[in-house]
């Protein structure tokens, strides 16, 4: 038996027991009349997809989302990927001694250095409006920013995972910009730090980072249209020139790029251009990367979908740069 082994760590089959985090449950009915749960276990190394078969039709109430619980349970494949079938479960109780930080993925940079660094790229900036504004909209947020993921699912979906994201997106933005030198560096910044902010309207999260849904507002607008709004309610009230509100705006509008994703112009200048790109590599390495690290050298990936539905490589160098920071 796998004993406490964290979710990193589980094997293709065998049986564990451990204690996890509910990122998500649901009961459902089957055909023949049972009900069953369906659940995604997290620890802070990862989540783990799980069933209970006949189980108790409450079971979604009494064991509520981002509630800690021991489980006992086997593993096994399904569809390429690891699956836990739970015959033991319960609660955590406080003699366990459990502290729920060690069951959620958080960024691997602390929330006020990271909120800092952002602040150093909005000193950097020589234009006074855009520094304002964007300053005016990242401030906001700043309690939200703690620990809001950047989505419910896929790409920075962890705790503190919004400003990770932006955070990032800055330093790759700040290299294509030495690069590219006619680029309007304050203007990518800003674009850069203002474009997801309105996902802390979009979505339901609690402080574990867990996305429980999405607001109102957010199915019937988005992000995209909700920071829209944002932008110019703060341009009104900050009296920002109409065009610096505008070039942000659009910005915004653009970087999903396609009609299909939510916008509905393509990027008409380059910074709009270089914030869509740059968007969709942080997203798209951190995807790479969170599939690579459950990996063995040598080794392939399961199809993932948000990459296309590609298989993914894990070279045998990449395991040797790892062994040789360590």
């Amino acid at each position: 038996m796998m004993e406490g082994k964290k979710i990193s760590d589980f094997e293709s089959a065998g049986t564990i027991q451990g204690f996890y985090m509910i990122k998500q449950i649901s009961v459902r009915k089957a055909k023949n009349g049972s009900f069953f749960a369906d659940l995604t276990l997290s620890d802070s190394t990862g989540e783990i997809k799980a069933k209970i078969w006949d189980a108790d039709e409450k079971a979604e109430t009494f064991f509520a989302r981002a509630s800690i619980v021991k489980v006992r349970g086997d593993l096994s494949q399904w569809n390429g990927r690891p699956q836990l079938t739970i015959k033991k479960i319960r609660k955590a109780e406080p003699q366990d001694g459990l502290d729920i930080e060690d069951f959620v993925q958080s960024a691997p940079e602390s929330f006020e250095s990271m909120y800092g660094e952002v602040l150093s790229y909005i000193d950097k900036m020589s234009d006074p409006n855009l520094k304002k504004l964007s300053g005016h909209l990242f401030g906001n947020v700043k309690d939200k920013l703690s620990y809001y993921p950047a989505a419910k699912s896929n790409h920075h979906s962890i705790r503190c995972g919004l400003l990770y994201h932006t955070l990032t997106m800055l330093r790759v933005g700040e290299k294509l910009a030495s690069v590219y030198k006619k680029i309007d560096t304050d203007l990518l910044y800003s674009g850069i730090i203002v474009h997801d902010l309105a996902k802390t309207k979009e979505m339901e999260a609690d402080q574990t980072g867990i996305v429980s849904e999405y607001t109102r507002e957010g199915k019937l607008l988005g992000h995209i249209i909700q920071g829209i709004g944002d932008i110019q309610k703060a341009g009104e009230t900050l009296s920002i020139p109409r065009e610096k509100v505008l070039l942000l705006e659009h910005m915004v509008l653009s970087h999903h790029y396609e009609p299909e994703f939510g916008s509905p112009r393509k990027p008409m200048i380059p910074e709009a251009e270089l914030l869509h790109y740059i968007d969709m590599i942080d997203a798209r390495m951190y995807d790479f990367f969170e599939s690579l690290d459950k990996t063995e050298s040598g080794e392939f990936t399961d199809r993932i979908w948000t990459l296309d539905n590609r298989q993914l490589y894990k070279t045998v160098a990449a395991e040797e740069r790892k062994e040789n920071e360590e």
